[in-house]
Order: structure tokens, then sequence, then C-alpha cells
């Protein structure tokens, strides 16, 4: 197989793998809120917006050490551990604890950080200035499949169910756990990409660190470590990263939104009829369809499209506020708080179905548009330091996040979709601003933005 065949290969598996792992992991935190709200067991106190508010948070704090451990033991293995510990995290709903539930809610956030570097980082030396785009593209799409199949099997488990018992839940999650373990062994199937130091490398190799030519001593492999985090610590601070965080930063307020708030919304509207706890997994599927279409039109087809990042990032952000605008008129402010027998209020419209969904199916394809657009010029213009640059971008997003699930607890609907309004705005405007000097700084490179 020639070299670049061999790194397209690398980042299908790569989107392989996320999707069956999110397949699993975004099931459990679009439903996991509705499924607590089920719970007949007493002795059960915990919240899902509480735990994911800690998933995010520590994860927000992990991105410091997510570097160092990706250059110790290389991306490869860091994916496949982390994966180990939102399988746990997933299994914990069969036999739900309070101890445990909140223990693996700080477990996954820590897994989450390495994850998500390490996936940066084995998406960047698969790619090149002219391959960054469709890599991000492809990555995402397949990515984003995995909130088709999990919520397509949630509507089929659910449907015409108004309480959610322990034997649903035990099945659901099994199921769930399995889906997820999968997607961790499919990491081992990762080859190391060739390059010029490594070219008689044989093609059964398994995907080592980013500098694979650097055969050095322990000793050699901590101070890289130590070196990754500096590097972290300095991208932080430079203006393009400062800028950037606007825009990072309103992807995690919408991914609280649309992965955890807008579903238990859907499922408490009692107006949507019997059918509303089913309606999550319809939700969900529109969302990843949006995903999907966003994934494939800016990412493979990226070569035939003949405008940059800015245009897409603006496509976002109006679909984004056409969505927040009808899912204001459609769902009762009340709804993220109502209790497991839902709200009997009404917003300025009379509550449609196919209004909710399409506004699932904008909110996804918005989302589409900011983060392929984000990997894209992140992997651009920090080519050369992608794990820290990369956990740079997972620090911002998931400590927003986490602030998201945090006042989703007590803000009704309509303060929550003007934060995101306001936050997308800006967001907007930076990322414009650092695409700008992204296309100042092109010299030779050929530079095909998605």
């Amino acid at each position: 197989m020639s070299p670049e065949g061999k790194k397209l290969l690398n980042i299908i598996i790569l989107g392989f793998g996320f999707m069956f792992m999110f397949t699993a992991f975004q099931t459990c935190g679009n439903i996991e809120q509705t499924v607590i709200k089920s719970f007949n067991s007493t002795e059960f106190h915990g919240s899902g917006y509480t735990s994911m508010a800690i998933i995010y948070g520590v994860f927000s704090a992990s991105n410091l050490i997510a570097p160092s451990v990706v250059a110790v033991i290389g991306p490869q293995l860091s994916m496949f551990f982390s994966g180990l510990l939102y399988s746990l995290y997933i299994a914990m709903f069969i036999y739900p604890y309070t101890w445990s539930f909140y223990t693996a809610s700080v477990l996954v956030g820590i897994a989450a950080a390495v994850l998500w570097t390490a996936q940066g980082n084995v998406l960047t030396i698969n790619s090149t200035d002219s391959t960054i785009g469709r890599n991000s593209g492809i990555f995402w799409a397949l990515l984003q499949f995995s909130l088709f199949f999990g919520n397509l099997y949630i509507y089929c488990a659910w449907h015409g169910h108004v309480h959610i018992t322990d034997k649903d839940r035990q099945t659901v999650f099994i199921s769930l756990t399995v889906i997820s373990l999968v997607g961790c062994f499919l990491f081992f199937l990762l080859r190391k990409p060739d390059s010029e130091c490594s070219s008689s490398a044989e093609a059964t190799e398994p995907l080592l660190q980013e500098e694979p030519c650097d055969n050095t001593a322990t000793s050699g492999v901590l101070t890289s470590a130590v070196l990754s985090a500096v590097k972290a610590c300095k991208l932080f601070i430079t203006r393009e990263m400062l800028l950037l965080g606007v825009s990072i930063g309103y992807t995690g307020l919408e991914l609280t939104f649309y992965s955890g708030v807008y579903g238990t919304c859907i499922g408490a509207m009692m107006r949507f009829g019997q059918d509303a706890k089913s309606l999550i997994g319809i939700s969900g599927i529109c969302i990843g369809v949006g995903e999907i279409l966003g994934g494939s039109v800016f990412g493979i087809l990226n070569k035939r499209i003949g405008f940059g990042r800015n245009p897409i990032v603006l496509l976002g952000l109006v679909t984004h506020i056409i969505a927040f605008y009808l899912i204001f008129l459609n769902i009762a402010s009340d709804a993220p708080l109502a209790p497991e027998e839902g709200t009997d209020l009404e917003a300025f419209i009379t509550p449609s179905v196919g209004v909710a969904l399409f506004c699932s199916f904008l909110l996804g394809l918005g989302d589409s548009c900011f983060n392929t657009q984000l990997l894209s010029i992140i992997g651009f213009m920090f080519h050369d330091n992608s794990a820290p640059a990369f956990a740079v971008f997972k620090f911002i997003q998931s400590i927003m996040a986490a602030l998201a699930f945090y006042y989703s607890n007590y803000l009704l609907l309509h303060w929550q979709l003007l934060i995101l309004v306001v936050v997308g705005f800006l967001g907007t405007i930076t990322f414009f601003k650092v695409e700008h000097m992204a296309s100042s700084s092109r010299r030779q490179s050929d530079y095909d933005s998605i």
C-alpha cells in the first residue's frame, strides 16, 4: 500500500473506532438524565447534569497532563486505555450507585483528555497541509454516525414506553458497553505512517509516537513528556489560540445543549404524547444526520468546493440561530428542569414534533460546520505541535461544557439559548480573524480548507 493510502486507512480506522465508542457514550449522555429520573431505587441520588459537569471539569484540567501521557505511551495505547474507562462509565449504569456514578465521572474525564489529545495527534501525523481538511471531514462524518446508530437503537427499544424500567435500562447499557469495547480494540489496527526516516518500516508496524525515528531511552521520553506539557501552556497564551478560544468555547456550550439538554427537553414535553421518551432517540438521529451531512460535504468533497473556512463557520452560526429561535418558540421554558412526569406548559406556538426534530437536524449541521473548521485550522496552524494544540483545544471546549452542564441545573431554557447566541456570535468573529491570519501566513503550502 502506498504511504498516502496507509495514512488514509489510518484515518478511516480511527473514525470507525470513535464511531463505535461514541455510539455507546453519546447515546449514554443523551439519555442518562432521563434514565436517572426513572430509577426505582431510592438509594441513588445522582444527577446526569452534575455528572457531565464533573466529566468536563476534570477533562479540562486533565488536558494539562494529556500531552505527556501521549508522549510516554504513544497515541495508540492512550486511546485504548482511555476507551476502557469510557466503557467502565457506561457499564456503571447496569447496577448504579451514587458513589460509583461520580467516581466513574472523574475517571472518564481524565480518559477523555488523553483520548482526544491522542486523536488529534493521530489525525495530524496522518495528514499534510493539503489533506488535513479532507481527513478532518472523513473522521468527523464517521464519528457522527454514532449518533445515528445509537439513537436508532434507543428509539426501537423504548418506543411506546412511558416509564423506563430496570430491565429496559440494563438491556440498553449492557449493549452499549459491548459496543464501546469493540471500538477500543479497533485502535490496535492503526499502523505507523511511512516517513523519510522510516521508509523501511514494515507495513504491519503498530502506530508509535509522532516522531518514530527518535529512539531515545526512558529519560528521553520523560523529557519529551515535560516538553509537551510546556508547549501546551505556551500555545495556550498565543494570540491565535486565545482568539480561537472563543470559538472553541462556543462548541463546548452547544455540545452540552445538543448532547444533553435538548434531548431532556424533548422527553419532558408531555404535549408530544406518550412517545416523548422515544423521541429522544429520533432527535439524536436527526442531530447525527446533520453532523454527517456537514462532515461529508465540507470534508470529503472539500477539493471540489472553492471557498475557505469563513463561509462554512458563518453557515454554522446562521443554522444555529435559526434552530435556537425555533426551539424558543416550540419548547416550554421549564423543560430542562421538569420532573420525570414532564411539563404541560406551552411556549409561544403549539408544540410540534416536526419542528423539534428539524431543530435537531440544524443543531447537528451547525455543530459540524464549527468543529470541522476548528479541527482543520488547528491542524494547519499547529502542525508541528499537534498534541499540545489539540490538548488546549479540548481544555477550552471541556471547561465551557462543564460550565454549561452546571448552569443547566438551574437556568430556564430561554436563558440558556441567549447565552448560546451571544457566545456563538463572538466566536464567529474571532474565527474570522484567525482565518485571516492563517491565510496571510501561508507561503508555498497547498492550502485547501474544508
